[in-house]
């Protein structure tokens, strides 16, 4: 899980700062500081597939499973990013090239296939917390698994009726 969140920590820490340190809108939090030259930047860096691809042939060279683990995730996170921004991408491929892919979907913007992706994650997500309950998981390991759905589901419910257009 830990590497799966890894390549939105940077956009966590900064969209809650300005949040919630700073009491700063959302409208300009999205709107204008997101997709400001300084925070690009930084969402360059650990949203990179060359970043990650070195960390995960240092990981298998130092044969670390957990380094490993964590470079999979995170390279699974941007892979699965990459189709899914429409006009809010990161330069994925950073510090080769500040290319942005604009796809044609949107996982939030409803404006752009949000309305058949957004769900499909929301179902994805429950099916992935099932195979996870059914493995017999410790109670706190399983109300994280739970705690980390409803979290999902309400941030789908966001996309698609209060930022999804």
């Amino acid at each position: 899980m830990f590497g799966a969140v890894l390549p939105d920590l940077s956009l966590y820490v900064l969209a809650g700062g300005a949040l919630f340190l700073f009491d700063l809108p959302p409208a300009y939090v999205f709107g204008e500081l997101y997709f400001s030259e300084l925070w690009q930047s930084i969402f360059a860096v650990d949203n990179s597939f060359v970043v990650w691809a070195a960390l995960l042939a240092a990981a298998l060279w130092s044969r670390q499973a957990w380094a490993i683990a964590i470079c999979g995730a995170a390279i699974l996170h941007l892979a699965l990013d990459f189709p899914l921004h429409h006009d809010d991408g990161r330069a994925h491929f950073w510090p080769l090239t500040s290319w942005v892919f604009e796809s044609p979907y949107s996982y939030w913007d409803r404006h752009h296939g949000a309305h058949w992706v957004a769900p499909i994650e929301a179902a994805a997500a429950t099916v992935s917390a099932g195979v996870l309950w059914k493995r017999q998981l410790p109670v706190w390991a399983a109300s994280l698994v739970g705690a980390l759905l409803v979290a999902e589901l309400w941030v789908v419910r966001q996309w698609l009726f209060v930022f999804g257009g």
